[in-house]
């Protein structure tokens, strides 16, 4: 297939999976729906290439990290949320929106996050289509155990953080991985895409990649990360002091 009908294809798989989370975020009426999904959204691109027929080893290596990370991320988001209320971003947007709550969430909650899902996937897209080849690069190497330790900062900073909030409602997390930086499971991540992308670099057309792993890291630290995140925490005396003392995303170890 060429590159204009598999980008059709995944547009067509991607805007079904969005109005379906849409009708169940209408239903839940909770639009952090689309949190849990968000990971899902990646599992389905990598099967739609396997069943296509993209098997080389290094589509196949991609696919099975990207459905890794992705289950284990929407596993731990999904149970995360079933204890508690719809996140406060989304909340805070059905007051905002009144009226025009229904279309302004299903096309700037659901069908953007696709669409932001669809570029993000370039990495998993270019191991697709690109040629097979024998043998792994030292690039290629080098990404997978990035991956690893990024996959892995990840998981470790979620589990941290959900075992000092069963235990300390309220508090501010500044032990273990939280104390090098204020959001390492985001640095986890970004880690994971860069990594993505350098093993992908060095095939056919892998250069244009690298719009997945800076897409990602400037949604993380500008736009739906960060900013968001400490904006609910801004008049939090415990947490300003966290702030002064800790750096955003990228650690610092002391």
């Amino acid at each position: 297939m060429d590159f204009l009908t598999i980008l059709w294809h995944l547009l067509i798989l991607l805007m079904s999976f969005a109005l379906i989370n849409y009708g169940i975020a209408l239903v839940l009426k909770r639009n952090d729906v689309a949190d849990v999904s968000w990971g899902i959204g990646f599992i389905l691109v990598c099967l739609y290439f396997y069943i296509s027929g993209s098997t080389s080893p290094l589509a196949l290596l991609v696919y099975l990290l990207v459905v890794l990370w992705g289950f284990r991320l929407s596993f731990y988001i999904g149970i995360r949320n079933s204890k508690k209320e719809e996140d406060f971003r989304y909340k805070k947007w059905r007051m905002q929106w009144g009226k025009h709550f229904y279309w302004r969430s299903l096309l700037q909650v659901f069908v953007l996050q696709m669409l932001i899902l669809l570029v993000i996937s370039s990495p998993i897209i270019v191991a697709a289509i690109a040629e097979e080849s024998a043998y792994l690069s030292l690039l290629q190497v080098i990404g997978i155990v990035g991956w690893i330790a990024g996959f892995m900062w990840q998981a470790i900073a979620d589990y941290q953080l959900s075992a000092f909030k069963r235990k300390n409602t309220g508090k501010v997390l500044s032990s273990g991985l939280w104390k090098y930086s204020r959001h390492p499971n985001y640095f986890g991540e970004i880690v994971m895409w860069w990594s993505l992308f350098l093993m992908v670099l060095e095939i056919e057309h892998g250069i244009w990649a690298i719009i997945s792993p800076v897409l990602i890291t400037y949604l993380l630290t500008s736009v739906s990360g960060v900013p968001m995140l400490e904006e609910k925490y801004k008049t939090n005396d415990e947490y300003r002091a966290y702030v002064d003392r800790t750096p955003s995303i990228f650690p610092f170890f002391k």
